[in-house]
């Protein structure tokens, strides 16, 4: 069954995935793949986004 979330629009930029693990191709000494984790620069790593006239009445 679906989870209810918040009401806030997901990024279109991440679509929601605000935090990934790239994996870089090389290997740590113990075998692990060696990673790195990258955030969404549009939504700042929260996977949402601020309506934009949420963002209008903020400025007047």
């Amino acid at each position: 069954m679906p989870q209810h979330g918040l009401n806030t629009p997901v990024c279109r930029d991440c679509d929601g995935f605000a935090t990934v693990a790239i994996t870089t191709g090389t290997r740590n000494t113990d075998g692990t793949r060696a990673t790195l984790t990258v955030t969404c620069r549009a939504c700042k790593g929260t996977g949402h986004t601020i309506p934009a006239s949420a963002l209008a009445q903020a400025r007047r």
